[in-house]
Order: structure tokens, then C-alpha cells, then sequence
């Protein structure tokens, strides 16, 4: 029989504490527990990056993680993307840009971008494609996101 156990994450800057066993997948927890749907699973293998979210600011594949490995860290998920009702300017872009399609992949690639433009403010294509590469997208064909991210790193960087 499985033995469960608390445990806490700050999840989008609020402190949370669920009973799980250890190794549930971070994912699940995010998704299940937590009932923060914008997490995507794809895969399940770590190779799609649909369920990327940031742990202590460093992009993770959410269904490779057991969520003891997370305990008391600092978890960003797409919901914790947008501030006081509003969007973020990454997000705008997203939309103006048609750069979100069926919106699997839009959750991971958005963190992913998120972590690239706080690492590189001005990224230059190669840089975007290099961050972006460990995500991937069935729809779009990839061009409008990487201009939805050199919009930002435009009018920002």
C-alpha cells in the first residue's frame, strides 16, 4: 500500500500543501490536487515540453519529476504567468501573433520563453529556437511563435 505524506510547494506564489505519496509526478499534483489545468501532458516521457513549468526559476518537464523532488520549492505554472487579472506582454504577443493554435503546447512554450527572456532580454532567432526546441508543436509550424517572442524581446529587451 502506498504511503502518502505532505507535502508543500508555493505554487504561483502561494504556499500549498497536499497529501501525496511521494512519488506522484509533479504534473499530476499540479493537474489533480491542485486543479491547475493549464499544465498539459503529452507525452508522458519528458520529450514534448507541453507540461514544462518553472522549479526555482529553472524549466522542468513536469512529468518527470516526482513531486518530492519539488517539496518547498518555488512553482510557476502558466497560471502564474498573468499579474492582477492581466496578461503578460508574452501572452499578448501569443494572441496578436497567432502563435497559439490548439493550445497543448502553448502552456510549456510560453514558460520556456518566459525563462529564455530572463536569461537573454534581446535573444536573436537562433537563441529563441535553441529555447524553444525542447518544445514541440503540431499546429503552428513554429514561425509565428518565434516572431510572438521576438515581439517582446523588441519592445522590452
Amino acid at each position: 500500500m502506498a504511503v502518502e505524506a505532505p507535502v508543500t510547494l508555493v505554487m504561483n506564489g502561494e504556499p500549498r500543501t497536499v497529501t501525496v505519496h511521494p512519488m506522484k509526478r509533479l504534473l499530476d499534483v499540479i493537474r489533480e490536487d491542485l486543479k491547475l489545468t493549464g499544465t498539459k501532458e503529452g507525452c508522458g516521457e519528458g520529450e514534448c515540453g507541453a507540461c514544462a513549468v518553472l522549479v526555482d526559476d529553472k524549466l522542468v518537464n513536469s512529468c518527470l519529476v516526482p513531486v518530492l523532488d519539488a517539496s518547498g520549492a518555488r512553482i510557476c505554472t502558466i497560471e502564474g504567468v498573468a499579474q492582477d487579472g492581466q496578461l503578460h506582454a508574452l501572452q499578448k504577443a501569443f494572441i496578436q501573433c497567432g502563435a497559439a493554435q490548439c493550445g497543448i503546447c502553448t502552456p510549456g512554450m510560453l514558460l520556456s520563453a518566459l525563462q529564455l527572456l530572463s536569461t537573454y532580454p534581446r535573444p536573436n532567432l537562433d537563441q529563441i529556437r535553441e529555447a524553444l526546441s525542447g518544445n514541440l508543436c503540431r499546429c503552428t509550424g513554429y514561425l509565428r511563435i518565434f516572431e510572438a517572442v521576438q515581439t517582446v524581446a523588441e519592445l522590452h529587451g
